[in-house]
């Protein structure tokens, strides 16, 4: 029993449970700070947890030299999101916008059209990364890794994770929507990132076709480059239904079939952000 509930409950409680608080938070006009960072930690907190009880691959539990490099870039890239309301508001501030937002629109409708446009400029920036040599060189310590846990979400290049929100920042900012809306959908989206890294055996049935859960985005930290090319989607999967890079194949993913086959590819937390530069 205990199995079948993590497996297909973990998801919608966990995930959904932190997304309804922040999203009470936001609505009652409280203060984001220290309340909605505090909920998206303890959410992936309990991601943490849950993979200890019930992991998808025993192998990856197991340090692969790996925690302290990615723990530097969680402390790293989490400061910078969930700080992020004050650089937005910095920047909304300068920049003219035309006052397009829909602003009476409820506080969670208007956090789940901000996170949609900010996912569309992630899927985008990601699907260029696969693309461009230099900017594969910022991403590639993501897919450095040579197994898939929770810690990995935030396994990115500084400059990379800003790059990948620079044209939904832009987007959002230009029409102007509140730093508080942008910054509360990206504290969504990190929980959300824990669980589609996460060493968790769980399920969200044919939900896994929406939604950019562990199930599909394993698929996209295959070893063997070309097969890596689908599924870029960081919260929804939609845009990679509409460009044709949604792939499901049957089979696992698991112990040996994930990271990279670049000999070169560094594993220390400096040299992967003076990698691109080299």
């Amino acid at each position: 029993m205990k199995q079948w509930a993590i497996r297909f409950l973990s998801y919608p409680i966990i995930f959904g449970g932190a997304a309804a608080a922040i999203l009470w938070t936001t609505a009652q006009g409280l203060a984001y700070w220290p309340g909605v960072p505090l909920m998206a930690l303890a959410g992936i907190a309990c991601v943490a947890l849950l993979e200890r009880w019930q992991p998808y691959e025993r192998t990856w539990l197991a340090d692969h030299g790996d925690t302290l490099t990615d723990s530097l870039h969680f402390l790293v890239n989490a400061s910078v999101l969930y700080g992020s309301i004050e650089i937005l508001a910095w920047a909304r501030a300068l920049l003219p916008a035309l006052a397009a937002w829909p602003s009476h629109w409820p506080a969670w409708v208007q956090i789940a059209a901000a996170m949609s446009v900010l996912d569309f400029g992630l899927f985008f920036m990601h699907w260029l990364s696969h693309r461009h040599h230099r900017l594969w060189l910022f991403h590639e310590a993501h897919h450095s890794s040579e197994r898939l846990y929770w810690l990995n979400s935030e396994r990115r290049h500084p400059l990379h994770a800003m790059m990948m929100g620079v044209p939904g920042f832009a987007v959002l900012l230009a029409l102007g929507a509140p730093a508080a809306v942008i910054s509360t959908g990206l504290a969504i989206l990190s929980v959300h990132l824990a669980f589609q890294h996460a060493n968790l055996d769980y399920s969200l049935g044919p939900l896994r076709h929406v939604f950019g859960v562990a199930q599909t985005h394993r698929w996209h930290h295959r070893r063997d480059y070309a097969e890596a090319q689908v599924n870029f989607g960081e919260w929804l999967m939609l845009w990679d239904h509409l460009f044709r890079t949604y792939r499901q194949p049957p089979g696992r993913t698991g112990q040996g079939q994930v990271g990279l086959d670049t000999p070169d590819a560094p594993s220390k937390y400096h040299r992967q952000l003076l990698r691109p530069f080299l």
